[in-house]
């Protein structure tokens, strides 16, 4: 009676962790995806704690109290962070599986259950696991700005990450086919594994976390099935399988919103500032004041506004969101133009824009907007920088040749809000900077937002 019923609490939270996926990929039905992962969760822990392999529950209890100490704070931070703290998460996947590999391996080798399956699903879950660890804690690093947010590189670096997997690999090899026993190998395995995911991200910069958060979930995805084979549970083999295959599609999807692939995003070093960045004639742009900025937008009918991680930086949204129903009340049409890249993550700007409650029947892809930019009568650029750089449709010694962009260019009136003139993630100018039609105001965003949605409250009539 027992084992029917861990079979049923596995079949349905499997089946509700399948309905999670779905139901995330809208905003209109992201709530109950939620609530559904969140249930199903619930039903795999209480199914497992009714294995009968468990004999007592001490432990068990100590790591839920750990991690609900450690749970807490991170789930109360502000959205802005949500990118570390994904990081984060995939770390502490990683190096939960890790150990329990670790684990497993050290009690078949005290029992002589070793077996060639078996070590070879360890070898694989303990790679995959640790280098996920380490990579993730990278990843979150480079997020906050602790370590360095543009690409670290020395020389053959690319050979010897690739040398160190090798070694990492050949070792793991002779260790499920050859000796199992041989424990130094293992050691070597773990090692090796959490050098690895330390040298894979230092030399990606800051702005292809989005790709590289999807790829680190695809790992822990990974390392969750082989997990599930050493523990011998279908239901870690099908979360596991449902979370690697759904981190590969999301990286293709960014990796092709980039025109990038991943060896690219993986290994070159991309974001250093190019060498002829500042070279060339001297350019001049147009700057504009708050009040200038708030006098165009009040006098417009079609409005586009597109975010970037400036705007994240500057904790903007709920600024945006202010504009946006000054303008709306005056019968403007106010869009948000999306690229699937803009910020540090996946969706980070539908996150932080739904967090202002923007409705997100204002939300619009790259791909959809695009052709209503020339009827746009001014584009407003908030904290965005290489996604519309018009530079990736013509110019093919730019690095960002050929990544779709969003066709900001194309608007009757640009309005760039940004900090200064430094280049962006990818090293080079932005021509549509020194567009004609283009005016630069110069401030943090939220200032700067603040101070036009003063100016915008403060006038008459205007042309609406």
């Amino acid at each position: 009676m027992n084992d029917h019923f861990i079979q049923l609490s596995y079949f349905a939270a499997a089946v509700l962790f399948i309905l999670s996926l779905r139901w995330l990929n809208h905003p209109r039905t992201a709530r109950r995806g939620v609530a559904a992962g969140v249930a199903g969760m619930a039903a795999a822990i209480v199914g497992t704690l009714l294995a009968p392999e468990i004999v007592e529950y001490r432990w068990i209890a100590g790591g839920l109290a750990a991690g609900t100490l450690l749970g807490i704070p991170l789930s109360r931070v502000a959205l802005t962070a949500v990118p570390q703290r994904t990081a984060l998460s995939h770390a502490f996947g990683g190096l939960a599986a890790g150990l329990v590999g670790t684990a497993k391996y050290i009690m078949w080798l005290q029992h002589g259950d070793l077996t060639t399956f078996r070590v070879s699903a360890i070898v694989l879950e303990v790679i995959l696991g640790f280098l996920t660890f380490t990579g993730s804690l990278m990843a979150a690093g480079k997020l906050m700005e602790i370590v360095p947010t543009r690409p670290i590189t020395y020389r053959n670096q690319n050979l010897v990450n690739l040398l160190l997997l090798a070694v990492a690999v050949v070792a793991g090899i002779y260790l499920s086919g050859f000796n199992h026993d041989y424990w130094p190998a293992y050691v070597a395995i773990v090692v090796l594994s959490l050098v690895f995911g330390v040298l894979l991200i230092i030399p990606i910069g800051g702005a292809d976390m989005p790709t590289v958060i999807s790829l680190l979930n695809s790992y822990a995805g990974l390392s969750a099935v082989a997990m599930g084979f050493v523990l011998e549970n279908k239901l870690l083999i099908i979360a596991g399988a449902l979370d690697g295959s759904s981190g590969l599609i999301l990286s293709v999807i960014m990796c092709k919103a980039m025109n990038r692939s991943f060896t690219n995003v993986l290994f070159g070093a991309f974001g250093q500032v190019q060498a002829g960045a500042a070279a060339g004639e001297a350019k001049t742009v147009k700057s504009a004041t708050p009040q200038d900025v708030a006098d165009i937008l009040a006098n417009a009918d079609r409005v586009v506004i597109v975010p970037g991680y400036g705007m994240a930086v500057a904790q903007a949204q709920h600024r945006v969101h202010e504009l946006y129903d000054l303008l709306t009340k005056r019968g403007i049409d106010v869009k948000f133009a999306i690229h699937p890249v803009a910020g540090r993550m996946p969706g980070h700007m539908n996150v932080l824009l739904a967090e202002a409650e923007i409705p997100y029947e204002s939300l619009v892809e790259m791909d959809d907007i695009n052709p209503e930019m020339p009827q746009t009568d001014v584009c407003l650029v908030v904290g965005a920088n290489d996604v519309v750089n018009p530079a990736a449709r013509h110019d093919k010694t730019s690095p960002i040749f050929g990544m779709p962009i969003i066709d900001a260019d194309k608007a009757k009136t640009v309005i760039a809000i940004k900090r200064s003139m430094n280049p962006g993630f990818a090293g080079i100018e932005n021509e549509l900077y020194y567009d004609e039609r283009t005016l630069m105001a110069f401030g943090d965003a939220k200032q700067v937002l603040g101070d036009v949605v003063k100016a915008v409250s403060g006038e008459g009539g205007g042309g609406h």
